[in-house]
């Protein structure tokens, strides 16, 4: 490889770098950013592991409340890693 094609390289690289980092700092600033499929999954498994159920619709209501709660109790305590 040419020096000059080594450069051009380098500094693609690094704008593919910078754009990674700077993706996720941009998503996070905006609450009204939409979320990516990661963000979604995240929250989805979330409420799945506080024991909100999706197939349950016979106790809808009660049971989406009820994992609200405990994920905003959690939040408050900064507590909010999926187990």
């Amino acid at each position: 490889m040419t020096s000059a094609s080594r450069i051009v390289l380098g500094a693609l690289a690094l704008c593919c770098a910078a754009s990674a980092f700077a993706q996720p700092q941009a998503q996070t600033s905006d609450p009204n950013a939409p979320k990516t499929r990661a963000q979604v999954r995240q929250e989805f498994l979330l409420w799945r592991s506080v024991g909100y159920d999706p197939n349950d619709w016979l106790n809808y209501p009660d049971n989406a409340m009820r994992a609200s709660r405990i994920i905003a109790q959690r939040q408050a305590q900064g507590n909010t890693i999926v187990q």
